[in-house]
């Protein structure tokens, strides 16, 4: 049925779909800046960044995004699911700069790193640790980071520290438990959800990458209703736009007008609507 409509739609994949595509990806105004703060936090050695944004505003697009906006001599580790222990994140963070761990005790792999951080400035290499859904982390698994950014030369630091995560993660920061490391940070950025033209910006891009071949027509009215109804969140957006365009298949129509965007939503929130 999927291939079905998206034939029907004159569409070669499916666009919004909500993993985190690279080759559909859309920065607005806000995730630019959020990428540009990253980025001058990573080149200007400021030690620690905290991104924060809400549920479904596109941080983990971001983190991979950034990952692709780094030169050669830039290294860098990236924790997705940070729920570990204080020793498996050290570990995971030691395998993910390329490292084998040589002993499983934490003195060691803390001694690994270090060499291997003092090996890579010596090069002229950049060190950066990006960690996502940062508002999970323990307080005592924070601390241990913070103790990641003592590593340093007379005149730089040898790693920068990029802590990503929900709303939750600047509340956590402000705990006195946590002063020395908040005082660490030395750039800070939030991510609001899209605007309006950002939205309907955003659903003609992933369109267009998609392969439309302009057999659907998405209006102005559907485009409004869709950033009413998402509040301008990208993985709402993607639930709602999908949804309309099973709609299409299933009612045989080629047009996403409002009132087709506001069924799906309901539909979508599990409203049970009579034909």
């Amino acid at each position: 049925m999927e291939r079905m409509y998206l034939d029907f739609l004159g569409l070669r994949e499916h666009p919004f779909s909500i993993t985190a595509d690279p080759s559909f990806l859309y920065l607005s105004k806000k995730h630019r800046e959020a990428l540009s703060h990253m980025i001058y936090g990573i080149r200007e050695r400021k030690g620690f960044v905290e991104i924060t944004g809400e549920i479904g505003t596109g941080k983990t697009t971001l983190c991979k995004a950034l990952l692709r906006h780094l030169d050669p001599t830039t290294k860098t580790a990236l924790i997705l699911q940070p729920a570990l222990s204080e020793f498996q994140l050290l570990q995971s963070v030691v395998q993910d700069f390329g490292l084998n761990p040589m002993k499983a005790n934490r003195f060691h792999l803390f001694h690994q790193l270090n060499q291997f951080l003092l090996e890579q400035a010596s090069l002229g290499n950049n060190l950066v640790l990006i960690i996502d859904e940062a508002q999970n982390l323990s307080l005592r698994i924070l601390e241990e980071i913070r103790m990641l950014s003592n590593l340093e030369t007379d005149k730089t630091k040898l790693i920068q520290i990029i802590l990503v995560g929900q709303p939750q993660l600047r509340e956590k920061l402000a705990l006195p438990a946590l002063e020395q490391l908040r005082q660490r940070i030395g750039v800070r950025y939030h991510v609001t959800p899209l605007d309006l033209e950002e939205v309907c910006t955003y659903i003609d891009h992933r369109l267009r990458v998609a392969g439309s071949d302009g057999t659907l027509e998405w209006t102005r009215e559907g485009a409004e209703e869709v950033s009413h109804c998402s509040k301008g969140i990208p993985r709402v957006i993607n639930q709602i736009c999908d949804r309309c365009l099973l709609a299409c298949y299933v009612f045989q129509v080629k047009r996403v007008d409002e009132e087709l965007v506001r069924r799906s939503y309901h539909e979508l929130s599990g409203e049970v609507l009579v034909a």
